[in-house]
């Protein structure tokens, strides 16, 4: 069988191939991906590689950009291999809204044609807790999906595209996961910029300390994917992938600081102050990602409920601070990043 993960040159893509590997040395692993390894993202400013510099990714790579039909591959697929779609314009704010619906969804359509196409069997869909829409309500899996952005719109849509692959034949499986804020080596996102913040003294609370960030580790994610697609036999499943119960904002920075070593007082300001501070930093080139949007976003709650994960079966290997731990590790204990 083949393992195939389109997007596997990103973030997740990565940690998965290296979690397979792991598991099944002689497993075959296709990376389909506009972006080689190690090389700058078209469709991305100021892209950094999941994989660094020094660093190889065990599998192999196929340039395949499923904005389009996915076309001949230089290995013969069947129907017992499985596929990962990782593939997506994820980063939000970043884009133009027709760049998330012209990867989400025509990717979502050309992915699950691809299937159809060689009878494929099973699917993993990396989808996002976007679409349920920005507010400070707990969220479940049954919850109402309320997208706000071209991003959360175009997961929602995605998700419904592979839904009816799933049912348009006998014995398909699919899995949907919908992962809060994933964190760990290479992810050059939120938490790095997090950890970068703190130590150099340009972080401080945005407006409140109590926001709920759901969050889960890049490692774990992978590890309950690849469970559900080796363990389990559901025809179909969606999950929140976050930590049960999510994290503050002020227990997050806590648990950062006791892992990592740091001191630094991070104080806390109103949106009096913050707000206009922001704007500034936006007409000065946005350093650090500091913009208006991207404070606004930081103040919304992501209050996603991850019980129905916590009680799949599925045995988590860390939590939360053994998980910044082990990214500490991975970093020589030098970072997070």
């Amino acid at each position: 069988m083949n393992y195939i993960i389109t997007g596997g040159t990103g973030f997740i893509g990565t940690h998965l191939t290296n979690l397979i590997l792991a598991e099944h040395p002689d497993a075959k692993v296709w990376n389909l991906d506009i972006v080689k390894p190690g090389t700058p993202n078209p469709v991305v400013k100021n892209y950094k590689p999941a994989v660094r510099e020094g660093e190889t990714l065990g599998s192999t790579f196929v340039e395949c950009d499923v904005r389009k039909p996915i076309g001949e591959l230089p290995f013969t697929p069947t129907p017992e291999d499985v596929i990962f779609n990782f593939a997506a314009v994820h980063r939000t704010p970043g884009h133009e809204d027709k760049e998330y619906f012209e990867t989400n969804i025509r990717g979502a359509e050309h992915v699950c044609e691809f299937a159809e196409r060689y009878g494929i069997k099973k699917m993993v869909f990396t989808s996002s807790i976007a679409p349920y829409g920005a507010s400070e309500e707990l969220k479940k899996e049954d919850t109402l999906p309320t997208p706000n952005t071209a991003y959360g719109i175009s997961k929602l849509v995605a998700e419904k595209i592979h839904i009816a692959w799933q049912k348009g034949g006998a014995d398909r499986r699919l899995l949907i996961v919908r992962p809060g804020v994933v964190f760990g080596k290479g992810e050059n996102g939120n938490f790095s910029r997090l950890y970068k913040g703190i130590k150099d003294h340009m972080f401080a609370y945005p407006g409140r300390k109590d926001t709920i960030k759901a969050c889960v580790y890049v490692k774990e994610l992978v590890r309950f994917i690849l469970w559900n697609v080796e363990e389990r036999q559901d025809s179909f499943n969606l999950y929140n992938c976050t930590f049960e119960p999510a994290y503050t904002i002020e227990e997050i920075v806590t648990a950062m600081k006791k892992v990592t070593g740091l001191t630094q007082w991070v104080p806390y300001i109103p949106n009096s102050i913050i707000m206009p501070m922001a704007a500034c930093a936006k007409m000065v080139g946005s350093p650090m990602g500091i913009c208006p949007a991207r404070v606004k976003k930081l103040q919304i709650s992501t209050n996603i409920s991850g019980q129905k994960m916590a009680w799949s079966g599925y045995k988590f290997k860390w939590m939360f601070e053994e998980a910044l731990e082990d990214w500490f590790n991975d970093n020589n204990n030098q970072n997070l990043q």
